[in-house]
Parts: structure tokens; sequence; C-alpha cells
């Protein structure tokens, strides 16, 4: 732990108006835990909390409600965290434009409520669900992307505090716009190491009028991934298609959305494209946009699509040799899934499977495990362009004062 001056915990405490507490091992942030947790409700609050730690040295993490602070590498320190979950409000919905600004601290289910009421949307399901500033802040995406992007597509606008205290905006209110520079295509999936975001203007959707799910059983790899072509390829336009797969078979489960007539027009075409088995239905299958489940350590796997059977055979034979079960779910039309794995043999799994990561031409990363399996681990593995990356991180953040060393090489 650093060594703190006796000075700074009444300046980080007038900086948030007295809302600072001594930290416990309740707030580690990967095994290291903090000296002190503060709370601004304020973007002028985060930005004197910033300027204290950037004069005195201090390492800040930011934080909303937690739900993915374990994902990342360990910080190579960690002094205060930030708790942005004082940042809560919900500060413009223009329906009639389809956006909305909303604070960072504000949480999604929260969000989706406050927009429901005039039909509209975040389209956005990641399976665990916390504020919108760890929406951004990880990129972590659900079913939803298929139908409209990944996160970065639908931030138009950022209300950013930089590392040294200074307040920073990039785009605006409008889905076109080429003002200045894309800041917030930049931070979204920086984990924090960049800057702060407090303010976070959406692109919306409007809320779905009707959805089924058509969903088929896949006894092996190379079904799979010839059913994932055939919907990848077809005129269906789904909203969303995902895999559930365990020990070497499977369900393929996909879902469109629409009006009533035109949905209904689609399920018979989508029966007959899914082939043998495949079931209609009004509800989703149990486990769609859930992480997958049966162990402690959650993986990240990155795909190319027509690479699909090639993933699932190396997933199946790097649990095979490990003796451990891998269980897969994801978004396999865009090239996203999550494994789950347990913690004794998660090293040489993900070493077995990054072995074979150029064959089905994507990463695989480690998001959360156990703190002791975590530190074990090389959380991002092989990172193209870490060069340009650890640039950008010298200019936004020179003292690495935000989150130092939860990103990939050590950003």
């Amino acid at each position: 732990m650093t060594v703190i001056a006796s000075d700074v915990a009444p300046r980080l405490s007038e900086a948030v108006a007295g809302a600072l507490r001594e930290a416990g091992e309740q707030d580690a942030v990967t095994g290291v835990v903090p000296r002190f947790i503060v709370s601004p409700t304020s973007t002028e609050q985060v930005c004197a909390v910033l300027a204290v730690a950037d004069e005195t040295g201090l390492a800040v993490v930011p934080r909303g409600t937690g739900t993915k602070i374990g994902w990342g590498a360990p910080p190579e320190r960690c002094d205060v965290v930030l708790d942005l979950t004082g940042l809560d409000q919900l500060v413009e919905h223009t329906a009639g434009d389809l956006v909305a600004v909303v604070q960072a601290g504000r949480r999604l289910d929260d969000l989706a409520q406050d927009l429901a009421a005039a039909g509209q949307r975040l389209a956005v399901d990641p399976p665990r669900r916390g504020t919108v500033g760890g929406l951004v802040a990880t990129a972590a995406t659900g079913p939803a992307r298929l139908f409209a992007g990944p996160v970065r597509d639908l931030v138009i606008g950022v209300t950013v505090v930089r590392a040294d205290g200074v307040l920073a905006k990039s785009g605006g209110k409008v889905v076109k716009n080429v003002a200045g520079y894309d800041l917030g295509k930049l931070l979204t999936g920086s984990f924090g190491t960049l800057g702060v975001l407090t303010q976070v203007a959406v692109r919306l959707h409007p809320v779905t009028e009707s959805s089924q799910w058509v969903t088929v059983p896949v006894a092996s790899a190379s079904q799979a991934q010839d059913v994932v072509l055939r919907v990848a390829h077809s005129q269906l336009v789904p909203s969303g298609c995902e895999l559930d797969w365990l020990g070497g078979s499977g369900r393929l489960s996909v879902r469109m959305d629409g009006a009533v007539n035109g949905v209904e027009d689609r399920v018979a075409p989508a029966v007959g494209l899914l082939g043998p088995g495949a079931e209609a239905s009004v509800t989703p299958p149990d486990w769609w946009g859930a992480e997958p489940a049966g162990g402690d350590v959650l993986l990240k796997v990155t795909h190319e699509t027509a690479s699909l059977g090639v993933l699932l055979d190396a997933v199946d034979r790097a649990a095979a040799s490990e003796g451990v079960a891998a269980h897969t779910r994801g978004s396999v039309v865009v090239g996203t899934v999550y494994v789950c794995v347990p913690a004794a043999g998660a090293p040489r799994f993900v070493e077995r499977l990054r072995a074979d990561a150029n064959r089905f031409g994507g990463a695989v990363v480690v998001l959360d495990a156990p703190v002791d399996t975590h530190r074990e681990l090389d959380v991002w593995g092989p990172v193209r362009g870490l060069d340009l990356m650890r640039r950008v991180k010298e200019q936004f953040d020179p003292n690495r004062v935000l989150s130092p060393g939860r990103f990939v090489g050590g950003i």
C-alpha cells in the first residue's frame, strides 16, 4: 500500500463534501484493498478528487455497483476507490431524437424504467447489469449486440474527467456528430484507465412490439457452425443468435423482433432454416443471455464466425486434457462467447485454448476468477497494437493515477 500523506484524507473529504470513509476488505479490487472510498455526487467533485490524487500521487479506481470490479488485471496499487453511484440521474431524454443523456452511476435497470414510458430502450443486455459507466468502461455486451451493435456504437457523447482533474467533453446529443475527437469510442472498454466518465449521451431504440425464439439442438461442433452460418447468410434479420454448449453438444437459439405479423411470418422460415428438432416459443430459453455456469473462472473468447466449429473443438479438447468441464455460451454470429471452467484447471486450460487462438481467429481474455487464481493467470494474453495503447495511456495519464496495471500490458 502506498504511504499516504497525513493531509490527504481531509483534502479528499473536502472534495466530496465529507462523503469519505475508510475502506475494508469488502472494497478490495481483485485482492488489492484501497485506503479510502470517496462518493462524489457531481462532476465537479470528481474533478476535485482527481486533482488531489494527481498532485499527491494517489492511485484511483472508479467503481459503480461493483458487478465487474473483479474484471481486468489486479491494479498495481489502489489508494482510492471512486464510487460513482451518487451520479445517478437521467439528465435528459429527447424521445423524438431517440437520445438520452445519463450520469455514469445510473443503474441500467433504472434507466430501462425511465425510457420504457416512451416506448424506448438502450439496446444492451449484458449478463451483469450494473451502471451505465460500468457498461461503457468494460464494453460488456449480450445478445442484443447482433441487432444494435457494440456498446461503442451506442455512445454518441461523453463528459469525462481527465486523470489530472480537468474536465473534457466529446460528441454531443445527436446521432450524427463529427465535432471534436471521439473520446467516447476511445474510452469504451478501457477499464477506467484513461479517464473517469461522469455523463454519457446514448442512442436509443424503440421497445420491441413482439418477440419469438426458435431453438434447435446441435449435436456436434460442425453442426453448430453449419447452422450459425445459415443464420448469418439468411434473410431472417435476427435480433440475436445464442449458443449454449457443454460436453460436445448444445442448443442454438435465434430471436426475432418486430411487429406481431412480421415476427409470425418469419417463424416458419426460421424453423425450416434451423433444421430438425427446431421449435418456436414466445419466451426465451432459460439460459438466454446468461453467463455459463459450473466453474468460478469466466473467460471471454472472440472468434471468427466461420471458425466457430474450430473454437468449440478447441474448448472441448482443452477441457478433456485438463479433466474439467467447460461450459460455453454466447453470441456466436458476432463472434463473442463466454467460457466457464473450474479454477483448479484454469491456468492450463487457458494456455491450451490460447495456443489455438490463431486457428479460430480470436483471443482469450480472463474476466473473473478467485483472487489467487487471478494472480496466476495472464489476464489479457497477447495483444496487438500494445505500443500504441501505451502511448495513449502516457498522453492521458502520465502519472498513472487511474487504475494502473488493470488493462492490457500493465497499462
